[in-house]
């Protein structure tokens, strides 16, 4: 069998700071109209075939390269490093078995609805504003202060904490972006940002260990699983990786949805007719046409065979989840847009997959449907005032602004 290495691959540049909007679907398009189900790219393969990017997923001869991004970039030591080797992402085998079992049940399904009626009180208390302006960016008024509420209500913080939970956040999450990380300003920010937020979490979970809540911190703090409970290290580490993968990503595809609606009015009549119905399914649709995690790494830690193909231990992968729900063996019309038909149900490669998958996606789901159903009933029209910023994707493919219009319903 052909080693990886050895292949001829077409090339693509996922540092490239361009590689956005228009220009990301057309350079992903040409990848798989060249018939290859690889790509090189610079700091490794680029899975484009769903079926193989979810054999990588969810295998164990492959974990998630966090670890390889700290010696490639040099971060040796601090609290960005301390963070890193504590992420629940780059713990495996038992640890991370022992950690999932205490932390999922937390943020099951029905555990994540008893916070619904939360989302539901912020939402109505951003509308007015928003309402009465018409005209306004979506990201900075609606889509930024609405995750980082709900997480602060979800950890039982403080509400008036939540502009430092979406900071710490959006800084924290550029750990998974190889360009923030090349950048010596940005990489010193990111460690100053995690000490701000332990310093900040130790104070919380020690008035949580004092008195007991309805959140998520005092549900880790009495989880136990065969006599194991969390230790103050892992406690701050969980709540760590909650935030830092439900604020940021949580804003950005809502943001994505919204675009999305706005530029298919057809759409977006659908969903103001029925928001019952097709919130869920446009924030599934949203989550599989514009992923914000378009690439998920992995690392092959023994020798594996895949479609034919050698890939020998080391070899780091990037699994595309965007050309993923391109596969026309998978989906029907998968280049459109489209809430008014089922789709068949696939596993959503946006969460990642296997033992890894992330710990937030049944919260980062509620959140998403219950604005979209907010806004379907609130806002008789919604379409774009001015060309949407988006960011790169070489990291979390987030929105910087979205200028819209909307009309209020009667």
């Amino acid at each position: 069998m052909p080693v990886v290495t050895d292949l001829e691959l077409p090339e693509i540049d996922l540092n490239d700071p361009e590689l956005r909007g228009g220009r990301w679907h057309e350079a992903m398009r040409e990848l798989q109209d060249g018939g290859s189900w690889l790509a090189r790219a610079p700091l490794g393969t680029v899975v484009l075939d769903r079926a193989a990017g979810e054999q990588f997923l969810r295998t164990r001869s492959a974990i998630f390269p966090g670890l390889l991004l700290a010696q490639i970039f040099n971060i040796t030591d601090g609290p960005l490093y301390e963070q890193m080797v504590r992420n629940i992402i780059n713990v495996n085998g038992s640890d991370h078995t022992r950690l999932r079992a205490l932390v999922n049940p937390a943020l099951s399904p029905r555990a994540v609805t008893r916070y619904r009626p939360v989302m539901r009180g912020i939402l109505e208390d951003l509308w007015p504003a928003v309402a009465a302006a018409g005209t306004f960016d979506f990201v900075a008024e609606f889509a930024k202060p609405y995750p980082s509420r709900t997480i602060a209500c979800v950890m039982g913080a403080p509400e008036e904490d939540a502009p430092r939970l979406h900071d710490w956040s959006m800084w924290i999450q550029r750990q998974f972006d190889p360009i923030a990380l090349g950048e010596p300003e940005q990489l010193a920010t990111m460690q100053r940002k995690v000490a701000e937020f332990y310093a900040w979490v130790r104070q919380l979970i020690a008035r949580r260990r004092g008195t007991s809540s309805d959140d998520l911190i005092s549900s880790l703090i009495l989880a136990e699983e065969e006599g194991e409970r969390l230790s103050d290290v892992e406690l701050e580490n969980l709540v760590l990786n909650i935030l830092v993968g439900g604020v940021d990503t949580t804003q950005s595809q809502l943001a994505h949805a919204v675009r999305l609606l706005a530029e298919h009015p057809e759409q977006w009549a659908a969903l103001r007719a029925d928001p019952e119905a097709l919130a869920p399914r446009a924030a599934e649709e949203a989550l599989r046409y514009e992923p914000i995690t378009p690439l998920t790494a992995r690392m092959v830690v023994e020798t594996m065979e895949v479609n034919g193909v050698t890939f020998p231990e080391g070899s780091v992968v990037a699994i595309c989840a965007f050309t993923g729900y391109r596969d026309e063996a998978s989906y029907d019309s998968p280049d459109d847009f489209e809430i008014r038909v089922p789709r068949e149900t696939k596993r959503m490669l946006t969460f990642g997959a296997g033992v890894h998958y992330c710990v937030g996606a049944n919260l980062a789901r509620a959140e998403l449907t219950e604005a979209l159903a907010f806004l379907a009933r609130n806002a008789e029209g919604i379409e774009l005032a001015g060309e949407p910023v988006l960011q790169s994707v070489s990291g979390i493919y987030g929105v910087d602004a979205l200028p819209v219009r909307l009309t209020r319903a009667a």
